[in-house]
């Protein structure tokens, strides 16, 4: 079942794409408003559904793109996302290191050893901040001070 990755039927994509291309007043307009604006490539995918993971990531796969964009990973909140948020099983397909997705073939089982990788917190109030314990080799200038 094709569907945009926002769960757009095709006749809705189609629908917003003439709303928008009236709304830029043409091709011109069109080409000037996307470039300005930025659109995300994952927007404009049409493609297979693979699978879902337990963090509600969803895999998309269309052979017709060119190798390397043909399989691409919409995350399960828009908000925050980033790719260190997808599991290794689905990570291995993702890159094409394998074609068979983890829902047709189990993944190896995780030692008990290895949890789950932890969410990316750059850019956030939690991420790490090193400190230094050596002094600095640069010296600031500070002016003179005039006499009154």
């Amino acid at each position: 079942m094709n569907r945009f990755t926002k769960g757009m039927s095709v006749m809705e994509a189609w629908n917003f794409f003439v709303e928008r291309w009236r709304f830029t007043d043409g091709l011109k307009g069109f080409i000037r408003v996307t470039r300005r604006v930025g659109l995300p490539d994952h927007d404009w995918k049409i493609g297979t559904l693979v699978g879902k993971d337990k963090f509600g990531n969803e895999y998309y796969e269309n052979n017709r793109y060119m190798y390397g964009k043909h399989r691409w990973v919409r995350y399960g909140r828009e908000k925050n996302s980033d790719p260190s948020m997808i599991p290794s099983e689905w990570h291995g397909w993702v890159h094409s290191f394998t074609d068979i997705p983890p829902t047709l073939r189990a993944p190896p089982k995780q030692l008990k050893l290895e949890p789950y990788a932890e969410e990316n917190m750059t850019g956030s109030p939690w991420q790490y901040v090193p400190y230094s314990t050596t002094r600095p080799k640069v010296q600031s200038w500070k002016p003179p001070r005039a006499q009154r």
